[in-house]
């Protein structure tokens, strides 16, 4: 039989090959020119992933400034970055007073880009709200107010980035068209189902395709603005973007990949289900507690397997907890203490949502244990509180910033020997 200590080593195994496979040193080095251009090297790096990134890039490649914006506590640990370059640490899922540093800073670098420069922009996620630059007819307290709302209305991430960019001078390619005529060299790890570069911190390097405006999803959410905030964004014309090229270096499905390896090693039988799963939380852990419990019948060791962006529509509860966590307890309640599953479900950036956590565990047992203790599994997740439910029972994943991005990790092991 497998005991809980053991389970625990199991999971966080799996997991933590994902993480490792789209790390910065793992993925980036193969992808980076070594030539020089003719003019100046500038590194332009943005989101959870930047600081690693950039220590990378500042360890392979000749550059004469760097401008590294991250979240805040998200700087690689014990590492000084050059002299040469300026680090801003700013607040996310919503934009602060640095985030507008940060954007204002931006500026500033691209447009002393010329002929025969090079702008090197390092590229994860998280850049949306670390670097502000409302355009002309927005304030910023406007554009917080619109983001806190998108946040709580539960809308997918490709939805939120079509309304950030449409607020911004710098998201949807305008950075790069602000660089222009210097060349522009973009690396992303990427956290969007889909792996579009273009949905990945809005995209500051890279044009959206063509799709739904920003006034429509606006819309269709129930979030009114103001008729002076509707001709601004209606009037936030792209700018054409030359001389660009965009690498997506690591991705979900990486991920999913080294963890099915792990889980195959360990001898069970992976099953991928996806690496771009959107939805409810609560109504995806639904599904796969069904999937779950379909193996189990036939008697199979299975690790299922997933990554994405579930999405937790926010109500005014005051709850702490995240995507993973509110998977994890609806997972919970929906296998009802089934004997011979466990899983871990985790955002491989180290941060869940408004809680400190990256995720939880679920044991065979975590039902049981949270029935004894007088710990109401489906009240916590009506009220959003997930994380008060795992903190309780110490079955909280804690990893601190792991120093990449590419979203939510998921594994569900199906074993007739655990507990």
């Amino acid at each position: 039989m497998v005991d809980e200590a053991e389970l625990r080593l199991r999971l966080r195994a799996i997991f933590d090959a994902g993480v490792a496979a789209v790390q910065a040193e793992n993925c980036l080095p193969p992808h980076l020119r070594k030539d020089r251009p003719t003019g100046r090297t500038v590194i332009f790096a943005l989101g959870k992933a930047a600081g690693h990134m950039a220590r990378v890039a500042l360890d392979h490649i000749h550059a004469d400034e760097a401008l590294i914006i991250t979240r805040h506590g998200h700087m690689p640990s014990g590492w000084t970055p050059p002299h040469f370059a300026t680090v801003i640490e700013a607040g996310h899922p919503n934009p602060d007073d640095a985030s507008l540093k940060a954007g204002e800073a931006a500026i500033a670098m691209a447009q002393s880009l010329g002929h025969g420069d090079r702008l090197i922009a390092l590229i994860s996620g998280g850049g949306s709200a670390l670097m502000a630059a409302p355009i002309e007819g927005v304030s910023f307290a406007e554009k917080q107010a619109i983001n806190r709302a998108l946040l709580a209305s539960g809308a997918p991430i490709a939805d939120m980035n079509r309304v950030r960019s449409a607020l911004s001078r710098l998201k949807g390619g305008r950075l790069a068209a602000l660089a222009s005529p210097a060349e522009v060299l973009t690396y992303v790890i990427s956290d969007v189902p889909g792996d579009d570069p273009a949905f990945v911190a809005s995209g500051p390097t890279c044009p959206l395709p063509e799709g739904e405006d920003a006034l429509a999803i606006l819309s269709r959410y129930g979030i009114s603005v103001s008729s002076k905030m509707t001709s601004a964004i209606g009037c936030s014309l792209s700018l054409p973007v030359r001389n660009q090229k965009t690498v997506v270096c690591a991705k979900a499905s990486d991920a999913l990949h080294a963890m099915a390896s792990v889980a195959q090693a360990a001898g069970y039988e992976p099953v991928i289900l996806g690496d771009d799963l959107e939805g409810d939380a609560q109504e995806v852990a639904c599904a796969h507690a069904k999937l779950a419990l379909a193996h189990r019948a036939k008697g199979r060791r299975a690790a299922l397997i997933s990554g994405g962006e579930t999405s937790v529509a926010v109500s005014q509860s005051g709850g702490i907890g995240g995507r993973n966590l509110s998977y994890t307890l609806a997972l919970a309640v929906e296998l009802n203490g089934a004997q011979g599953i466990a899983a871990l479900a985790a955002d491989s950036d180290g941060i869940d949502g408004t809680s400190s956590a990256a995720g939880a565990i679920l044991f065979p047992t975590t039902l049981a244990m949270a029935n004894r203790l007088e710990i109401d599994a489906r009240q916590l997740l009506m009220a959003q509180n997930s994380s008060a439910f795992f903190e309780r029972l110490g079955h909280s994943v804690y990893t601190g910033p792991t120093g990449t991005n590419v979203n939510d990790l998921r594994i569900i092991l199906i074993d007739p020997a655990f507990l």
